[in-house]
C-alpha cells in the first residue's frame, strides 16, 4: 500500500472557549484530491492553515513524506515541506506592480530558481494558464478568472507533489471555473495531489476522489462522493414548488409515499428510494411546479450540516 503524501492524526485548535478544530484526522495519497466541505466556520480554513504551518496545532500531528529522505513533520519541518508544496488561497496575493510573467518570476525566486529554470518554466507555466497573451500585463488588467488562473500557475512554479486550494474558484463565473477545473483535473492526471476546500458541490464531485465532512471542528463523515451519498440519502429527490406548495409536506397521503420529506423556504422536498407513485400523486395538482432528480451533494451537505445559514 502507497504511504500517504500528507497525514493529520487527531488535529486540535481552539480560540479562547472556542474550539475551531476538533479531533481531526485524514490522509492523501499521491495522485488523490482530498475535498473538505462543510458549512462557514467549520474549520476548513484553520485544518489547510494548520497544514501549511501558518498556524500551530493546539494538539495533534502533521506528517509529510517528502520525494525522498526521512518523514517530516509540520510545523518543526515547515520550510522544507513548504518547498514541496503550492498554495492557492481564496483571495490572490498577486504583486499588482508585476507583470505575469514578472510574478512567476520572482516567486521562484523564493524557492531559489535560477534565471535559466525560470526561462522555460514561466512559458510553460503562462501557457498552462491561458495567459500567454497576457505575460506582460498585471494582474490589475486581468479579470477574476485569469488572476485565479495566475495564482494557480504561481503556485506550480516550484513543480509542488501537493497543492493546497482554499476556494479556489469562488467568485468565478462559470466559464472560468469550468476552465479552471479543467486546468485542475490535468494536474490531477500527471500525479500531482490536491487538498481541497470548497462550497461548490458540483466542484467537489467533479475534482475529489474523496471528501471529508467537517461541522463545528469535527469530522462527521468521510468517503467517496458516491459512497456517501449511498450511504446517508435517498436514490431519488422531488422537489415541489410553487402556490400550495409548502401545504403538501402536512399530506399524509404524499409523505406515506416518501422517506423522508424537508421543507426550504417555498419548496418541499421529498426523498424517496422510489419516485413514480409520488410523481403520479402530485400530477393531481397541476398548479404546482415539480423537478425529479437523484440525490446529489448539495442534499448530502444539507442533510449532514442541516439548511440554517451559518453567519
Amino acid at each position: 500500500m502507497t504511504a500517504p503524501l500528507l497525514q493529520t492524526r487527531n488535529l486540535r485548535k481552539h480560540y479562547g472557549d472556542s474550539t475551531v478544530v476538533d479531533d481531526v484526522s485524514f490522509a492523501i495519497a499521491p495522485g488523490e484530491c482530498l475535498g473538505i466541505i462543510g458549512p462557514n466556520g467549520a474549520g476548513k480554513t484553520t485544518t489547510l492553515r494548520m497544514c501549511l504551518g501558518l498556524t500551530a496545532p493546539d494538539g495533534g500531528s502533521i506528517h509529510y513524506q517528502p520525494a525522498s529522505g526521512p518523514l517530516l513533520q509540520m510545523p518543526q519541518d515547515a520550510q522544507a515541506i513548504k518547498a514541496e508544496i503550492g498554495v492557492v488561497t481564496q483571495f490572490d496575493s498577486l504583486d499588482p506592480d508585476f507583470s505575469c510573467e514578472e510574478n512567476l518570476r520572482v516567486f521562484g525566486r523564493y524557492f531559489g530558481l535560477g534565471r535559466s529554470v525560470m526561462d522555460e518554466r514561466a512559458p510553460r507555466l503562462l501557457e498552462f494558464a491561458a495567459l500567454s497573451h497576457k505575460a506582460q500585463a498585471r494582474p490589475g488588467e486581468l479579470s477574476g478568472g485569469m488572476r485565479r488562473r495566475l495564482s494557480l500557475a504561481r503556485a506550480l512554479v516550484n513543480a509542488p507533489r501537493l497543492l493546497l486550494l482554499d476556494e479556489p474558484t469562488t467568485g468565478l463565473d462559470p466559464q472560468a471555473r469550468h476552465l479552471m477545473w479543467e486546468r485542475l483535473q490535468q494536474l490531477l492526471q500527471a500525479g500531482t495531489s490536491i487538498l481541497l476546500t470548497t462550497h461548490f458541490m458540483d466542484e467537489a464531485e467533479r475534482l475529489c476522489a474523496r471528501l471529508l465532512v467537517l461541522d463545528h471542528g469535527r469530522k462527521i463523515a468521510e468517503g467517496t462522493p458516491r459512497a456517501l451519498i449511498a450511504e446517508h440519502l435517498e436514490p431519488e429527490v422531488v422537489e415541489a414548488y410553487g402556490a400550495g406548495a409548502l401545504a403538501l409536506a402536512h399530506d399524509s397521503a404524499l409523505q406515506a409515499l416518501a422517506a423522508r420529506t424537508e421543507v426550504s423556504g417555498e419548496t418541499v422536498f421529498f426523498y424517496t428510494r422510489e419516485a413514480r407513485p409520488l410523481l403520479d400523486a402530485l400530477l393531481q395538482h397541476p398548479h404546482l411546479r415539480t423537478l425529479h432528480r437523484p440525490a446529489n451533494l448539495e442534499d448530502l451537505f444539507l442533510k449532514l450540516t442541516g439548511r440554517q445559514i451559518r453567519e
